[in-house]
């Protein structure tokens, strides 16, 4: 089948139709914690609504349960600190770590097979490098010359 023109009309309204219809639901087989909600929500509108098929929207559930895991351990790992004591006594780093860095390679192999890391979501690291230069530009004439211009415009 071949694929409409990401500039065509036909593009457009599509863009609109999935925009109203919000967020893609999990799967009736999938189940998702509360707090795994939040990720699935910004993974599902990394990618156009029509191009997530059930298997990529079972990996998507993958990787908001990694993402909310990652942030769990994150924050348990503030409250107990990088080392532990074990029950000998000896000071030891906190075994959690190790969980966190499994969580995170799988969540960049999850992210990578459903398409939806950085690359697929903004552009090749050149592209973002010249947004980026753009970026630090505008910011510095903005301190040069005291004008918020580009700041009032996007704070609307």
């Amino acid at each position: 089948m071949k694929r409409t023109r990401s500039d065509s009309i036909t593009s457009a309204v599509r863009a609109s139709q999935n925009a109203a219809r919000g967020d893609l639901p999990p799967p009736s087989y999938v189940k998702l914690r509360e707090c795994d909600l939040v990720f699935w929500g910004a993974i599902v509108r990394a990618r156009a609504y029509d191009t997530w098929t059930d298997v990529d929207l079972a990996k998507a559930a993958n990787l908001a349960r990694c993402q909310a895991d990652i942030e769990r351990i994150s924050a348990e790992l503030n409250n107990e600190g990088d080392t532990v004591r074990n029950e000998r006594g000896t000071q030891i780093v906190n075994p959690k770590h190790s969980l966190l860095e499994t969580l995170t390679r799988r969540e960049i192999a999850l992210s990578r097979a459903i398409h939806v890391h950085a690359e697929a979501t903004v552009g090749k690291s050149e592209d973002a490098a010249k947004v980026l230069a753009a970026e630090k530009n505008a910011r510095k004439v903005q301190q040069d010359t005291g004008d918020d211009l580009i700041p009032r415009l996007y704070a609307v």
